[in-house]
């Protein structure tokens, strides 16, 4: 368990923070998940300042931000993100527990050994006891096979999430890049469990549009299942942080997940197009990229948008985005001509991983 000490000053959120911030309920649950939903991929790791990540917890649950996404190995180091989420939560929001939602995952690189990668039940269950001590919590509200694993039977895997809920160490249980195909088979497993999926979390944004010609978002709807997407931003490439260069303090400059090959000329060409597009709305470029996620198409949408900040400003900003989540068919139809695949899908062949058995 964590050591946990009390702040000077007692934490007290917003009164009006419900009135600001739409929810989306997951699927026929009755979990509801604010449309823009905080991650701690990047940003919260023992590199950045704990008084920092405090303030950008703050200012996100005094905006109804009441849904804090986690995973084991979220840094850096590799843990860290839970144990500083941790300290920030009992110092300053254990008060406010009922009505938080905090989710984590399993399944990507976490120790070495052959227990600390893919969905095995003995990892994924391990690693949700870890994630738990980091934190200092008894449960978290959704636990994620944070990938599939084509050396574990599927069976196995969807077993392993059945146990995080029996054992009352998970409320909820979800999927993150599944295929609609794998989708539909860990659907049918865990209904057969007694313990149904209620959410997946694929990778989405206007230069990585998988899911719509895997037509997952369809499959979901199906299986009444929500859907969350991850990198709405494209790893910070469908920002202004990148129309003139790269910044030497900047995401792609520190290899964080963002190849700088990605910022090809052809990329940013569109990236620019999109960006005079989004002044035409009266938004900013991340503003419009997370409205265009979260946006109805014909029946089916994403519940809610995953960003990360690396400051208040950062966040205000992608919170910017509710004040204008309606596009017209014009504006539709400009995007699409920029809103290309650009080969940033870095997450593609895990996807793919379970369907070539």
């Amino acid at each position: 368990m964590i050591p946990l000490t009390e702040s000077a000053d007692l934490y007290k959120a917003s009164d009006d923070r419900y009135d600001k911030m739409p929810y989306r309920r997951l699927g026929t649950t009755g979990l509801k998940l604010p449309a823009i939903s905080l991650g701690f991929w990047h940003n919260f790791g023992d590199d950045k300042p704990l008084q920092t990540q405090r303030d950008i917890v703050h200012y996100a649950f005094d905006h109804g931000v009441t849904h804090f996404d986690l995973a084991n190995n979220y840094g850096p180091p590799r843990g860290s993100a839970e144990k500083n989420f941790g300290r920030i939560f009992h110092e300053d929001l254990a008060h406010y527990r009922d009505e938080i939602v905090i989710s984590t995952k399993a399944g990507w690189d976490m120790q070495p050994g052959p227990y600390g990668f893919g969905g095995s039940r003995k990892y994924l269950l391990e690693s949700l006891n870890q994630s738990l001590d980091r934190m200092g919590l008894d449960y978290v509200d959704i636990f994620y096979s944070h990938r599939p694993d084509a050396d574990t039977d599927l069976e196995e895997t969807m077993l392993a999430l059945h146990t995080a809920v029996t054992s009352g160490k998970a409320m909820y249980v979800g999927i993150s890049s599944y295929s609609a195909a794998d989708t539909k088979r860990a659907q049918a497993i865990m209904r057969d469990l007694g313990t149904p999926l209620v959410i997946h979390q694929p990778s989405y944004s206007m230069l990585n549009r998988w899911i719509e010609t895997d037509e997952l978002l369809e499959t979901l709807a199906q299986e009444n299942m929500g859907a969350i997407t991850f990198s709405p931003l494209a790893q910070g490439m469908l920002t202004d942080r990148y129309l003139d260069g790269i910044p030497e303090d900047s995401r792609a400059a520190a290899g964080k997940s963002l190849d700088p090959d990605w910022l090809s000329d052809a990329n940013l060409k569109h990236i620019r197009a999109l960006n005079d597009i989004a002044k035409e709305r009266g938004q900013s470029l991340a503003q419009m990229a997370l409205a265009w996620v979260l946006r109805e198409r014909g029946g089916v949408h994403v519940d809610s948008a995953l960003v990360g900040a690396s400051s208040v400003k950062q966040l205000a900003n992608s919170l910017g985005a509710l004040e204008n989540l309606e596009f017209s068919d014009e504006e539709i139809k400009q995007i699409d001509q920029h809103a290309t695949d650009s080969g940033i899908n870095i997450w593609k062949s895990a996807t793919e991983s379970t369907q070539e058995r």
